[in-house]
């Protein structure tokens, strides 16, 4: 299992050495169980040239080592210390800064920590001592469909890695039943354990019933008032609540669009369960064939072909969606800085077909491309200047 885990995720391997050959500390993030520290011990066996030490602080022996942190932490001179679920610490992050610039002045350059943390970049930067100009952060995702592609090109399709989503013990399990039960597990574990860990003071059965509550939107905004009267709670707890998701990389909200015009937009992001295996589960989908009958298909597959874009997509672009009080849509917009803006329509039929609404707001967002990412792998144009395209082959025209 671990050997597949880390031949799949080869995709972060040169991104993360050349991290640490080029900064002081580096920050691995990602929710549990997507194989960080599988990665992290796999990747300092190459080309490092330091030998290494793993600190893990869930574990109570481990923290006990840390009653005088800057003590213990300067015996790792011209080592490189991982330093796992550093946001029960967040604390360490000023000590790590005196360390890194003292260690600066003697020339010591590449990695020196290696940090791995289940929360968010902004939730670490708010709780934390920053460590601007020192720090490189990276985020591992689950897998996406280029990670599994490369495996086998020629028999490749996405239905598995929709359908189980991309956790490697979800994804690689022995059978579907495996993969749901591995799944329930997780569940139960983040409303149980994990959330807590950050202070979030809601009861397991509530946080639970939101979750699967938010499911049910999939693809759609949400109604906050009327999520906290189904659960009793405001709609600034709401807010709390989905939030909190956001920063443990459970949810996805994707913003609306933020150019001029004159039309009326709708203003509220668009939620996405970010794995569609973890979606699934939420909604009680546990056979593929139940999955291809269910109202959700089309809002899972788009939160798919979302979540793989915009996990693949360089800095250099912004993503956003556009809809309108009269209904015109566009999934999902792209916009890089040269003033390029492609118009993504998500659509799971091997047949596409595409509303005026689409092409409407195409001319109002004043689109440069168009394409309609669909279920087939065949390229091929459309009506009005518009392009069908399967998802492989929009992420490698992405890179370009």
């Amino acid at each position: 299992m671990f050997h597949n885990t880390f031949m799949i995720r080869r995709f972060l391997t040169n991104e993360l050495i050349d991290a640490l050959q080029n900064m002081p500390a580096v920050a691995l993030l990602g929710s549990r169980q997507v194989g960080k520290t599988t990665l992290a011990f796999e990747i300092s066996k190459y080309n490092i040239n330091k030998s290494v030490s793993y600190l893990d602080l869930e574990l109570d022996t481990d923290l006990a080592k840390l009653d005088d942190a800057e003590a213990y932490l300067r015996t790792f001179e011209n080592k490189l210390l991982i330093i796992d679920e550093v946001q029960l610490r967040p604390d360490l992050f000023r000590i790590l800064r005196g360390l890194i610039d003292m260690r600066k002045r003697a020339g010591e350059m590449s990695a020196q920590f290696l940090l791995l943390g289940s929360a968010s970049r902004d939730l670490l930067q708010q709780t934390s001592e920053t460590l601007a100009g020192r720090i490189r952060y990276l985020e591992l995702k689950p897998f996406s469909v280029p990670e599994i592609f490369v495996q086998n090109p020629l028999e490749f399709s996405p239905e598995k890695l929709w359908f189980r989503g991309g956790y490697p013990q979800s994804y690689l399990a022995a059978s579907d039943n495996e993969s749901w039960k591995w799944r329930s597990d997780f569940i139960s574990s983040y409303i149980e354990r994990d959330i807590p860990q950050f202070g979030i003071n809601v009861s397991p059965t509530k946080m639970k019933r939101f979750w699967k509550m938010l499911s049910h939107y999939q693809g759609q905004q949400i109604n906050m008032s009327a999520l906290g009267k189904s659960l009793e709670v405001s709609h600034t707890t709401i807010r709390n609540y989905l939030d909190v998701l956001t920063d443990l990389y459970m949810v996805r909200q994707l913003q609306p669009w933020a150019g001029n015009t004159k039309k009326r937009i709708v203003k509220s992001p668009k939620i996405y369960i970010r794995d569609t295996g973890i979606l699934h589960h939420l909604l009680s989908i546990s056979e593929y064939d139940d999955l291809l009958g269910n109202p959700i298909l089309g809002y899972s597959w788009e939160g798919f072909v979302v979540e793989n874009i915009l996990g693949n997509l360089s800095d250099k672009w912004t993503a956003s969606y556009y809809r309108t009080s009269e209904q015109t849509e566009i999934d999902l917009i792209l916009e890089k800085s040269n003033k390029e803006i492609w118009a993504i329509e998500i659509k799971r039929s091997p047949a596409p077909k595409i509303s005026s609404g689409f092409h409407r707001a195409c001319e109002e967002i004043k689109a440069t491309k168009k394409l309609v990412v669909y279920s087939g792998k065949e390229r091929f144009p459309m009506s009005n200047n518009t392009e069908a395209i399967g998802i492989v082959e929009l992420l490698e025209l992405l890179k370009e």
